[in-house]
């Protein structure tokens, strides 16, 4: 198995240059479990000077980019621009760009394959909203959403998943560790029988939705659950808390 534990912070439309280099100082000031790949993604303005303060094993990625490398695309960024800041990774399909920003399976898909080919690594979002899983669409969703990525994604070795179940973030509910388990497990089982045993194996299941300090560890003892993607709380002292879950 080995898949090393990854934890990323989507600190979302948040902060400024104050704010960026406070959170900069205590990301680095740690400690970080030297066993956990971290990386957050940051507010576009910021990348620069959020890469620029911190430590090179702290990964920074961008909160979305666009499917192609230039062009008349107005307020669009692109994953050559990213690589050109010194960037390593960038969000993309976050439940928020689908929902506000109308982003389909399809093109979160293309937008995957491209920053792929430019070198970034991704972390794909999927995850069902709470009519969905009420009505037991819960895995239906969440297979739709990979298998259009999955159409794209030849190489997955650069790709982290994160299932965020959409009425877990920012509400304050989490999805128990049961549950995010059983939705992780499926997910891996998904990836056996319609990509392959060893991709499945190798990649990185993110749960994503109201992770916390005091739920962290719970999760993270789940066999499926290979890291956390955390919003809220990744602008806080206790993100270095939930980044050490496995210690």
């Amino acid at each position: 198995m080995g898949r090393k534990f990854c934890v990323g912070g989507n600190w979302k439309m948040n902060g400024d240059k104050a704010s960026v280099t406070e959170l900069c100082k205590t990301l680095s000031a740690g400690p970080l479990d030297p066993n956990t790949e971290v990386v957050v993604g940051c507010p576009a303005p910021y990348l620069s000077l959020a890469r620029s303060q911190l430590p090179e094993t702290i990964g920074v990625a961008a909160q979305n980019c666009y499917k192609v490398a230039k062009g008349a695309f107005t307020g669009e960024i692109s994953p050559a621009m990213l690589k050109d800041l010194g960037l390593g990774w960038v969000i993309l399909g976050h439940s928020e760009r689908r929902a506000i920003f109308g982003e389909t399976d399809e093109l979160i898909a293309e937008k995957v394959a491209h920053a792929l080919a430019e070198g970034l690594k991704v972390i794909a979002c999927i995850g069902e909203t709470l009519q969905e899983r009420e009505a037991g669409q819960t895995e239906a969703v969440c297979f739709r959403q990979t298998k259009a990525i999955a159409a794209q994604v030849k190489d997955w070795s650069n790709v982290v998943i994160a299932y965020e179940p959409v009425w877990a973030i920012g509400t304050g509910k989490t999805a128990t560790p049961e549950q995010a388990q059983e939705v992780h497990a499926a997910l891996r089982k998904w990836f056996t029988e319609n990509v392959s045993a060893d991709v499945s194996n190798a990649i990185r299941i993110q749960y994503g939705g109201s992770v916390t300090a005091a739920n962290c560890r719970e999760l993270a003892a789940k066999p499926d659950i290979d890291g956390f993607l955390v919003g809220g709380a990744s602008l806080k002292p206790e993100f270095i808390q939930i980044v050490n879950a496995k210690q």
